[in-house]
């Protein structure tokens, strides 16, 4: 720490920025370690007083049980924080949710989805902010994209990135009969304005026009919102929450560059399945959870087997147990990788 702290002062230490973001970024993530470190430390020891005076008859089953179950949770954040390694899980998520073929069975779907991500930012205090909101000719929505800011949404939501499927007795099925509906879940980071993603202005085409998102009167009486394509790649991406063309025009230039990025590390690792000749478990896009609401309940990942019973508390926005045994997976898959290169 003391190295990074005499690194930062030299005076050509800001000659490369990029160079001096990572470093910076690398400071900030010794220091939250350090800190945590220190705070179970503390714990620790409170519980052992507790301890302590347990054995000399006090009465403190209640704190004892209190401080046991925090230290509990504190540790398995941290354990999760440290699978997050990632040079961008740190970053705010950029989530986009489209339903698949089926009218408004997938319509319906996709808006459950989203809610369920919404549910799950309000419970780790996240802040949530609607991009783009197309909803559907009946129920549910076209299309949703937002932003969750927080200390590593985007690492922990990478998690959901995929297809995800529904089955359950349709609401909109006259005869009740079985429904199967997919959806597609789409996870970006929100990079910091130091990263280099080259994006030239004759590249873009920029198209405006009035907003018909649920913002109501008050964002669609001017044509404020702002639809980009990036004519290189195809990529399409809009905005049309905010009442400013301008802000509407930031907050889709930040999708786009999220885009971009994960379209360059998608062909960095196509690139070295070929040199290397491995396939992925799971392919990008592929069906990667399912949610039975009928003839029974189960919601089960077909990438880590981990199956949950209680399927409305999932879409309620329970889903740190699918996401952390993601991870743990992830890393296990990670430190395979490594033994395997270290052994060539």
């Amino acid at each position: 720490m003391a190295s990074l702290e005499k690194l930062a002062a030299a005076p050509s230490f800001w000659e490369d920025p990029t160079e001096a973001q990572r470093v910076l970024q690398r400071r900030r993530r010794l220091q939250e370690d350090y800190e945590l470190s220190e705070l179970l430390k503390q714990r620790s020891e409170d519980l052992g007083v507790l301890v302590e005076w347990a054995s000399q008859g006090e009465s403190v089953e209640d704190d004892l049980v209190k401080g046991l179950d925090e230290l509990a949770s504190e540790i398995e954040s941290a354990e999760i924080k440290k699978m997050l390694g990632g040079e961008y899980d740190i970053c705010n998520a950029i989530v986009s949710v489209h339903p698949g073929a089926g009218g408004t069975e997938s319509q319906d779907w996709a808006e459950m989805l989203l809610r369920a991500y919404l549910r799950w930012a309000e419970r780790r205090g996240f802040k949530r902010d609607v991009i783009d909101f197309q909803p559907g000719d009946e129920a549910g929505i076209k299309s949703a994209t937002l932003t969750i800011l927080g200390d590593y949404a985007y690492g922990l939501l990478l998690a959901e990135a995929g297809v995800h499927r529904l089955v359950r007795i349709s609401p909109f099925d006259q005869a009740a009969r079985r429904h199967t509906s997919f959806a597609s879940v789409f996870v970006w980071p929100e990079l910091p304005e130091d990263v280099d993603i080259e994006i030239e202005d004759k590249d873009l085409r920029i198209d405006t026009y009035r907003s018909s998102g649920a913002g109501g009167q008050h964002v669609n009486v001017t044509d404020s919102a702002v639809r980009i394509t990036h004519l290189t790649t195809g990529i399409v991406v809009s905005c049309q929450n905010e009442r400013s063309q301008h802000r509407n025009r930031d907050a889709a230039m930040k999708v786009l560059r999220g885009r971009l990025y994960d379209r360059k590390v998608k062909e960095q690792q196509e690139r070295l399945e070929r040199i290397g000749g491995d396939k992925k478990n799971i392919a990008f896009g592929s069906q990667i959870r399912s949610y039975v609401l009928h003839p029974y309940q189960m919601v089960k990942d077909h990438r880590t087997k981990l199956e949950v019973s209680n399927v409305e508390r999932v879409l309620d926005g329970d889903l740190d147990s699918f996401i952390k045994t993601f991870l743990i997976r992830k890393a296990s898959e990670a430190q395979e990788s490594e033994k395997k290169e270290r052994k060539t």
